[in-house]
């Protein structure tokens, strides 16, 4: 069938010495055929004597030898001289497709000769001809098998010259090897292009494993040097190249358009011309509507030319199950996506076919079940759980570690451990990507402290301050800050993430909450407040502004710690010691200011607010402390796995 699609793109000399020796082996069936039919013949004479036994003879030219003694040994007369023998129809069939493909074997060396042995053939078509009832007559066999006499040309005499022309032309077929390729009548040249080619085989080809393919044949043809490739085992899937001079054409065919667009694009680096993928037909073939691209470079010199011929070599094995893969990828991640691993897969030379050697999808879905069973439901797409670019980049660590496993002969439960940990790692990294959610709700809990701390620094020096604009402002980020935490608890939601990072969002809103409730309450402070009580309420404001930042850098800092940076571990550690200190400051500013109030060292319209923006600003250090301990659980528990 491989043949049959070169055929159809006009390359039939590389094909010539392949269709010789399918031509020769054709010419060994029909002789046991021919035989067996003398066979039924003579048994139909003699029944009660010993059948023909060509058992050997069929095994020698691959005939099924119990089709031909059942053949053999249930012929017999019916009327006449007519012969009625169990698989005499198959058998002349066979026999016929034998001549056809002698023929066309010739045909391919001589068109003159080939068309004069088809003429020949369609004369002595009713040699070959049963009767209704799927006999033949004995005078048909004896005519059919004659090798000359008085009835002129025979099925034996066309096959027997047919047998003399394809040694003519195998005579002209010497093979030889050139760098593993079947080779036939190349100039000193055309070996320096193909061993180029086969570089390019020979540097990819372990990534195919077991896989059947990458099988070469050249020859000379005219002023052309062709070399075919047969890449897989898909009918349609074959490639021609064709060098004259220091012009090199590919001629590429695929079943998958994709397929086809994507090996177009592993040659970007080269300037080659290349069609449209133009759709085309074969009725012979199986796969009967294929697309059709070639792509063309005219190189400046020959190392250019070589360069790319190699290049071609190389990317063969990439296109061997290609699309195999790609539906094993579509689940896990996108359409685009399972393509766009594809191509980084090859430009890496790791390829995708070790992916599927270990189990493709099921390896995947076996390492999540161990690693993590209950961070990804059953069916759920990576990119829905690791986002799109971590689903990518996971993916593309899946078939890394598969190749190097196979390459380096390690077990398929080894690759499967690897791919675990490679998922864990990125879930690790999901959780990362909330931290820095959080980070901005620690930004902005900071901005409303900074301004409180402001209002409060005015009032205290006696500068004007505006308390309508305060409370507006701290109203528009907190309810910034709600959008950012609903999010985050979606975000938690999908990705199942460790309940930790959710107790740390919700710690931080609390934090903005009871922040923009003391905004509000230190708007309505009077101006008569004495400075000695706004002091306690001034250090309360600068401990939060401290405490905000404090959590958002250790919050930042616990990002980095599962990318095994000891110093950020220890930077994440330290802040939640610091928030702890922090807390207890800020407790010692709200008792101050406290007593002050129940002293009565103020005016006593202004005593509630004191008190009720001391404990506001109080229990929003409390919080960050919670949230010190909540990053402190994070940080052990990422040094601990």
């Amino acid at each position: 069938m491989k043949s049959l699609i070169v055929e159809h793109l006009g390359e039939t000399g590389v094909l010539l010495p392949n269709l010789v020796a399918e031509g020769l082996a054709a010419n060994d069936r029909a002789k046991v055929r021919m035989s067996a039919l003398q066979a039924a013949a003579h048994r139909a004479g003699s029944p009660a004597g010993t059948s023909i036994d060509l058992g050997s003879e069929c095994r020698a030219a691959g005939v099924d030898p119990v089709d031909i003694r059942v053949l053999v040994s249930g012929a017999k007369f019916t009327i006449g001289d007519v012969i009625s023998a169990p698989g005499l129809k198959p058998l002349t069939e066979a026999l016929a497709q034998d001549l056809r493909t002698m023929i066309r074997a010739v045909q391919n060396g001589s068109a003159e000769e080939g068309e004069a042995a088809s003429g020949r053939m369609a004369a002595l078509a009713s040699q070959l001809a049963l009767s209704e009832t799927g006999e033949m007559t004995r005078a048909q066999i004896v005519r059919l098998t004659a090798i000359s006499g008085i009835d002129g040309d025979s099925v034996h005499r066309l096959v027997m010259d047919l047998h003399k022309a394809l040694n003519r032309l195998a005579a002209g077929c010497a093979e030889e090897s050139v760098a593993g390729a079947r080779a036939f009548g190349l100039s000193v040249e055309d070996r320096h292009v193909l061993e180029a080619f086969m570089r390019g085989i020979e540097s990819t080809r372990a990534l195919k494993f077991d896989h059947p393919g990458l099988d070469t044949t050249a020859t000379r043809v005219d002023q052309r040097l062709v070399i075919q490739n047969d890449i897989g085992t898909t009918d349609a899937h074959v490639l021609v190249v064709s060098v004259e001079g220091n012009s090199a054409t590919v001629t590429y065919t695929d079943v998958h358009r994709p397929r086809a667009k994507f090996f177009v694009s592993m040659f970007d680096g080269f300037s080659a011309h290349w069609s449209g993928l133009e759709r085309d037909r074969a009725d012979e073939l199986e796969e009967s509507v294929f697309y059709l691209v070639t792509g063309r470079l005219d190189a400046d010199n020959t190392g250019r030319r070589d360069a790319f011929i190699t290049a071609v070599g190389a990317a063969l094995v990439f296109l061997i199950d290609w699309n195999k893969a790609r539906k094993a990828l579509r689940p896990l991640a996108g359409k685009a996506d399972a393509i766009q691993i594809l191509e980084w897969a090859a430009r890496q030379r790791l390829g995708h076919r070790a992916f599927l050697e270990l189990g493709g999808t099921e390896l995947v879905a076996s390492a999540i079940r161990h690693a993590a069973p209950a961070r990804i439901g059953f069916g759920e797409r990576l990119d829905i759980v690791l986002g799109k670019e971590g689903a990518i980049t996971f993916l593309k660590s899946v078939l890394r570690i598969c190749a190097q496993s196979l390459l380096e002969g390690r077990s398929i439960r080894l690759a499967r451990d690897a791919v675990a940990a490679e998922f864990l790692q990125r879930l690790g990294r999901g959780d990362n990507a909330l931290l820095a959610t959080i980070v901005r709700q620690l930004g902005l809990a900071r901005d409303i402290a900074a301004q409180i701390a402001q209002h409060v620094a005015d009032l205290h020096a006696g500068r004007p301050v505006d308390g309508a604009s305060l409370t507006e402002r701290a109203k528009r980020i907190e309810e910034k800050a709600d959008r950012i935490a609903l999010d985050a608890r979606n975000e938690v939601a999908r990705l199942n993430a460790h309940p930790v990072v959710g107790r740390l969002s919700n710690a931080a809103e609390d934090t903005i909450d009871d922040l923009e409730q003391a905004a509000f309450i230190a708007s309505l402070l009077p101006k008569t407040v004495p400075g000695d009580i706004l002091q306690p309420v001034l250090d309360l404001c600068r401990h939060a502004v401290r405490g905000s930042e404090a959590a958002a850098s250790g919050v930042d800092a616990a990002a980095e710690v599962p990318e095994g940076h000891r110093a950020d571990s220890d930077h994440a550690l330290a802040a939640t010691t610091h928030l702890t200190d922090i807390e207890h400051a800020a407790d010692a500013a709200e008792r101050a200011a406290t007593a002050c109030v129940l002293r009565g060292d103020c005016d006593p319209r202004a005593a509630l607010p004191v008190l009720e923006l001391a404990r506001a600003l109080e229990r929003a250090t409390d919080h960050l402390a919670g949230l010190g301990h909540l990053l402190q659980q994070h940080v052990m528990a990422d040094l601990a796995a």
